[in-house]
């Protein structure tokens, strides 16, 4: 049985992260991705003989397992290594990591111990080509190790990885698509370890040229394992080695090659950029950037290097954007040939190597004649949470491409800004997004006329006019004039929500959403039904998600981006994992129940789903695909009802013993004498039943309330017993089902019962969430304008006249 594939990355990650001992981030990762790749690269020519890699005999993963539990496990693994670098010309590239280095490994039975511990987690992967190949399963777990390496290695050495998210985004809006040409080409100056580079690839179906440079040794030889790693093996050679700025490898004679993409992710403010800068390459012809600050040197590089059509998007901090003198020319030369098409505003805290917010600067030589403005988007808003950095979610990604490529102007995010207005003395150049876009919140203004006489402002109920488009009745409903300008509720401020709730516009929007998304659902339905090894996931979510969101943009309200991201956090959570054991596994084989796993050496210790008899021949099962649940639901309603009501009956005979002996089981209480260590139960109350009969009339009370109480205890067990016995029944007749499901049962509880239901169920949130929001906003303003300063005014005599009373009744003049 597969594993889900979020199963698989944690274990992976857990068993690595238990046995790096001192080491951090930065350097485990060079042991643990160079085992990933000699798996992966001995996986494949397993199963392809004409594979680009040569695995020689005495360079493979096999004669790494080999070499498990020996004492010179260190310098046979680097022989294997070795071997492989040799045989491949990669040499000073797969074989930096020394596993032979007992400072970093340990000493003796230490280093033996976790080489033969590492190796066998890895033997465990198989990338040979699963049936389930068209899922990036080496891609994916790359990812996600590269990720947590990334969080692990601390501000200065986490700036080899650039977050997937901001990649796509890169890749996406500097024009790569699926019209792009194999031959065209795509360069990275400063490209880390080509995760960058490689999502670019991944935009272009028909393929690219990677060209790449990278001046960190170590970095620079992940960036060509990755390559490898991604199916990408012919951009090896063009991956190149040294300081971008003193030292470029593309070159043709004195000039620099250009191409027709480039992304990059340099150095933030590198104060060393221009240390053994001697050739130029007409790169500062206009304008030599600072001494202590590097990015424009990128910039222009990068501009530089691009052909007459070309186009670049590079992530810079935002300071490039405003800050003066030599940059401050630089920015007007750009500004003035047009070369700037448009700027991204990005979160804080995105990346590993920087908490500072950063921004997108998109190059495009082609057409900058023509061009009126540059486009402007803050998506600085935009993001989650996730542990210490901050992350773009999937609805912030389509946002800012769909805004950004259709250049579609949207209120307090994004708009064209002409040139002229950029170039006008008071803005002088400066592309500081908060110049040109206000994104904050609109100011909730208190409004003093209401404090004094009442109502509620027009102007705040005209705020919420998303709403009143939506339930074009609600507003006439919940208010009505007070003067003119003002309103009052017509309903007190407690039963604003019932209202809301209760109201027919409310209920057909509502049913709306639902209708939409089980429209959507059925449109897909017969693709999803077809779920097989050749999937391509990728492209299932995408175009699942794509018409959902399109689907949802003419609904008033509801923000489509909002309705996306439900679904994309349903395929991270759960339905990409059940796509992936589909297709290793097909419908029925992946809904089978299998044991749980526990396995000390890879940190697996899962939680089981159904449990089958008790003691020693307890069984325990997880269905990751079909969930007990949905089996229940769907044959067992009858029998789950009544274990329902054998389980409310157990708690109800239950809470009858709390409620007697909290009665009784108290200092001089019926219950006194059989407490022990302020403690009572059965046995105890039995004891002492015992010895009070002995006592004879004078603990007449006493035997009885003990009586009772033993009563209580067997007509508890009895219950618990019953509903022990019933759940027990239930769970096998569960299990048993399992044996009985078709590949039809199978599809129809998966698709009908668990996706869609789990989809309507995530939409329809957004709905209740909106809701929510509206009776928030009128509770606040009803609350705030509900006693008016006459009102205050009138209370205080009130109480001043009592208080006057009190003290003459006191004779206090």
């Amino acid at each position: 049985m597969a594993l889900k594939k979020s199963d698989l990355y944690s274990s992976l990650w857990k068993s690595c992260d238990e046995l790096r001992g001192g080491m951090d981030g930065s350097q485990y990762k060079d042991y643990i991705l160079t085992l990933l790749f000699v798996k992966y690269v001995s996986d494949k020519a397993k199963a392809d003989p004409d594979s680009l890699i040569d695995v020689p005999p005495g360079g493979s993963f096999d004669d790494m397992l080999d070499a498990k539990g020996s004492k010179d496990i260190g310098p046979r693994f680097n022989a294997v290594i070795r071997a492989l670098a040799e045989a491949n010309d990669l040499r000073n590239v797969i074989d930096l990591a020394d596993f032979a280095d007992e400072e970093k490994l340990g000493k003796g039975k230490e280093i033996q111990d976790r080489l033969s511990k590492l190796v066998a987690i890895f033997d465990d992967l198989d990338f040979r080509g699963s049936r389930a190949e068209g899922d990036d399963l080496l891609g994916d777990a790359y990812e996600y190790l590269m990720r947590h390496f990334a969080t692990e290695s601390g501000r200065s050495k986490g700036q080899f990885y650039t977050p997937a998210e901001v990649s796509r985004v890169l890749a996406k809006v500097v024009g790569i698509d699926k019209d792009t040409r194999q031959d065209q080409t795509v360069y990275d100056p400063t490209c880390g370890s080509g995760s960058l580079l490689l999502k670019v690839a991944a935009e272009a179906p028909r393929g690219i040229t990677i060209y790449g440079q990278e001046k960190d040794n170590a970095t620079w030889a992940l960036s060509k394992m990755n390559m490898i790693l991604h199916g990408h093996a012919e951009a090896v050679q063009d991956i190149a080695k040294g300081d971008t700025l003193t030292s470029p490898q593309f070159t043709v004679g004195r000039e620099l090659k250009t191409f027709d993409f480039a992304v990059a992710n340099p150095p933030f403010s590198l104060k060393s950029w221009s240390n053994g800068l001697e050739e130029e390459y007409g790169r500062f012809e206009h304008g030599r950037p600072p001494k202590g600050k590097g990015d424009y040197a990128f910039l222009l590089h990068i501009l530089k290097s691009l052909k007459d059509t070309g186009k670049a998007a590079v992530i810079l901090p935002h300071g490039v954007l405003f800050r003066g003198k030599a940059e401050a020319d630089i920015r007007r030369y750009l500004l003035e040939r047009r070369f700037i098409k448009g700027i991204i505003g990005l979160p804080p805290n995105l990346f590993y190597g920087t908490g500072i917010p950063a921004c997108v600067i998109v190059l495009d030589k082609e057409g900058a004649a023509a061009r009126t403005g540059v486009f402007m988007v803050d998506a600085s808003k935009g993001f989650v949470k996730d542990g210490p950095k901050n992350r773009l979610r999937s609805q912030d990604i389509h946002k800012i491409v769909d805004v950004f490529t259709r250049q579609t102007p949207v209120e307090r995010y994004a708009r064209m800004v002409p040139f002229a207005e950029i170039a006008d003395p008071k803005n002088g150049h400066n592309l500081n997004i908060p110049r040109y876009i206000d994104s904050s919140a609109p100011e909730d203004v208190q409004d003093l006329h209401a404090h004094l006489h009442g109502g509620i402002p027009d102007r705040d109920l005209d705020a919420l006019d998303g709403y009143w488009d939506a339930f074009p009745h609600l507003r006439g409903q919940l208010f009505r004039t007070n003067r003119p300008r003002y309103s009052d509720l017509t309903i007190d401020v407690d039963g604003i929500q019932q209202a809301i709730l209760d109201s027919p516009e409310f209920q057909e929007f509502t049913d709306r959403a639902r209708a939409l998304t089980a429209e959507w659902f059925r449109a897909h339905r017969d693709r999803l039904a077809s779920v097989d090894a050749d999937t391509q996931p990728g492209d299932l979510i995408a175009a699942l998600s794509d018409d959902l969101l399109a689907r949802f943009r003419p609904v008033p309200l509801l923000d489509e981006y909002d309705v996306y991201e439900q679904l994309m956090t349903y395929w991270d959570d759960v339905l990409h994992d059940d796509i992936f054991m589909i297709m290793n596994d097909g419908w029925l084989g992946a809904s089978r129940p299998r044991k749980v796993l526990a396995d000390k050496d890879r940190k697996l210790s899962e939680t089981p789903d159904l449990t089958v008899r008790s003691g020693r021949g307890t069984v325990k099962y997880k269905m990751d695909l079909v969930p007990p649940p949905l089996i229940v639901a769907r044959w067992f309603a009858k029998e789950q009802a009544e274990v329902d009501a054998l389980v409310t009956a157990a708690q109800d005979a239950g809470r009858l013993v709390e409620e007697y002996v909290e009665e009784h089981a108290v200092d001089d209480g019926l219950l006194a004498e059989a407490m022990e260590d302020g403690k009572i139960n059965k046995g105890l109350a039995s004891s002492r039943l015992k010895d009070a009969r002995q006592e004879g009339a004078d603990a007449e009370d006493e035997i009885g309330a003990l009586t009772h109480l033993i009563k209580l205890y067997t007509a508890e067990a009895k219950a618990k017993k019953a509903a022990r016995e019933a759940e027990a029944a239930l769970d096998l007749a569960t299990l048993e089902k399992y044996g009985e499901l078709t590949e039809d049962d199978v599809k129809t509880l998966v698709l009908d019962d668990k996706w869609q239901a789990a989809v309507t169920t995530r939409v329809t949130l957004e709905v209740e969430a909106l809701t929510l929001a509206l009776v928030a906003r009128i509770q606040e303003l009803g609350g705030r304008y509900a006693t008016t300063v006459g009102a205050l005014q009138s209370e205080l005599e009130r109480i001043e006249a009592r208080v006057a009373a009190n003290l003459a009744a006191m004779g206090v003049g």
